[in-house]
């Protein structure tokens, strides 16, 4: 009797919190949401990526100088490019392979990096040829060969210059510790090092050696630029390597500069970034990649670059795309920061609404079996009162105990709130309630009279009312 009563104030309590308190419940929790997603959107506009930091070269190089042209470009964006010098190629690989070192993105020659070892590192695609020029004195040299039991200056390490120079000199019979003299030590003056005799020849770059310097070599006399007349065997038996020509008069067409037209190898220059490069970012590269190197040049055609040339490193995603459609829709339409901004929201809100649209599909379900529910709950605590109410012996005290129950139950009911759509389940609970309150007060209390009783074998009332 009394777990009755306690079941049925259960339910009251619970009818309570689900039934009118739901909206309540309802409105807190979607007050909660808004604030929560309010403060994401705060997060992620204020997280935007706004700074790239950039590995280059040493100062007055082809790199530091590309490096500042993009500093510029992206600053028209709102981006600002942090430049970080360096000793050149391997020495910006080295930056961007340590997870340590604070660099995004670096100028990397192509080829250089074996196999294998490009770890999390990405390709945004080629920008431009880079050339190596060796500059000597002396007679004319047609080999590389010819420069065995020299002095040579190959650059010093770190840059792309030392580590094309060794490959090359392998290829030839010189390597490190034979008749053959390598240089690796900075210089202040290569070219008064090669005028006074301190060397032979000198192995340069763009990514780690001056641009005046390369140009005051040019015009010095009794100087000759190397002419790799195998160029079309080294660009087949190194893969990275490119055959470049010089055309005669290309720098000086006064002064004839190059008397004759001089043949090179070349590698390309590789923008690489990490993988966790913001799409967006990777885009406004690639758009100053194509304004800095877009125009034609000695070596380029317009237009040639930036291009998807893939040979260590594999070509990005997100720069893949830019190759094939440019910049996304948002980015071409808008500013920067205000596309980055809506690019941010959606990719906030598209989430939320894949699993908003099942669970709108799903609302009218869970809410029919809420009111049913509500409704449902009544019903147990009506049968469990039935059970109980029809068990002998059922004195007078005890049948008005179970009617006061049942009053309990009636009065409870009718504050439930329910809709009209649901009126059938409601009146139905209502004329059940009525059901047993009549089947008891019909049925005769155990005290009432001896004639009354039933005799082993009769169905009981309460089993004629279950029926």
């Amino acid at each position: 009797m009394k777990n009755n009563k306690h079941y049925a104030r259960l339910i009251e309590k619970l009818d309570g919190i689900f039934g009118r308190g739901q909206i309540i419940s309802i409105g807190v929790i979607l007050v909660v949401g808004l604030l929560i997603g309010i403060g994401t959107l705060l997060y992620m506009y204020f997280a935007t990526p706004n700074t790239i930091t950039i590995a280059s070269g040493p100062k007055g190089s082809a790199f530091e100088r590309n490096a500042e042209k993009y500093k510029a470009i992206l600053a028209r964006e709102g981006v600002t490019l942090k430049i970080v010098p360096s000793a050149g190629s391997m020495d910006n690989f080295a930056k961007l392979s340590d997870p340590k070192a604070a660099v995004d993105v670096g100028f990397v020659l192509g080829g250089e990096v074996g196999e294998g070892n490009t770890g999390d590192l990405m390709s945004l695609g080629s920008i431009s040829y880079q050339p190596l020029m060796v500059f000597y004195r002396g007679k004319p040299k047609a080999l590389l060969s010819d420069f065995s039991g020299h002095r040579l200056y190959i650059g010093q390490e770190g840059s792309g210059a030392h580590t094309l120079a060794l490959a090359l000199l392998k290829a030839n019979g010189i390597e490190p510790g034979g008749g053959t003299t390598l240089i690796t030590a900075p210089s202040d003056d290569l070219a008064a090092d090669l005028e006074k005799n301190r060397v032979d020849a000198i192995f340069l770059m763009g990514d780690s050696t001056s641009i005046d310097i390369m140009r005051k070599l040019l015009h010095m006399e009794d100087v000759h630029l190397f002419s790799f007349s195998q160029a079309d065997g080294y660009s087949r038996r190194i893969p990275y390597l490119n055959k470049l020509t010089l055309p005669r008069g290309a720098i000086d067409f006064g002064k004839d500069v190059p008397a004759e037209d001089v043949n090179l190898v070349a590698p390309t220059v590789e923008l690489i970034a990490r993988d966790s490069l913001h799409p967006a970012l990777s885009d406004l590269l690639l758009e100053a990649a194509r304004e800095v190197h877009g125009m034609p040049g000695l070596f380029k055609k317009r237009g040639e670059f930036p291009a998807p040339q893939e040979h260590v490193f594999r070509i990005s995603p997100d720069a893949t795309r830019y190759y094939t459609s440019g910049k996304s829709f948002l980015y071409r339409t808008f500013p920067f920061g205000i596309a980055n901004f809506i690019a941010r929201i959606v990719a906030f809100i598209v989430p939320i609404a894949l699993l908003l649209i099942p669970a709108l599909k799903l609302a009218p379900r869970v809410y029919r079996w809420q009111i049913e529910s509500r409704i449902y709950r009544w019903y147990r605590a009506l049968l469990d009162l039935e059970r109980d109410a029809f068990k002998p012996p059922l004195d007078p005290k005890r049948r008005n105990e179970i009617l006061e129950q049942l009053d309990h139950i009636e009065r409870s009911v009718s504050r439930i709130f329910v809709p009209a759509s649901f009126g059938d389940l409601f009146y139905g609970l209502r004329g059940h309630i009525c059901f047993v309150r009549n089947a008891l007060e019909s049925h005769p209390p155990a005290a009432a009279s001896a004639d009354t009783q039933e005799k082993p074998g009769r169905a009981a009332p309460a089993d004629q009312v279950s029926s």
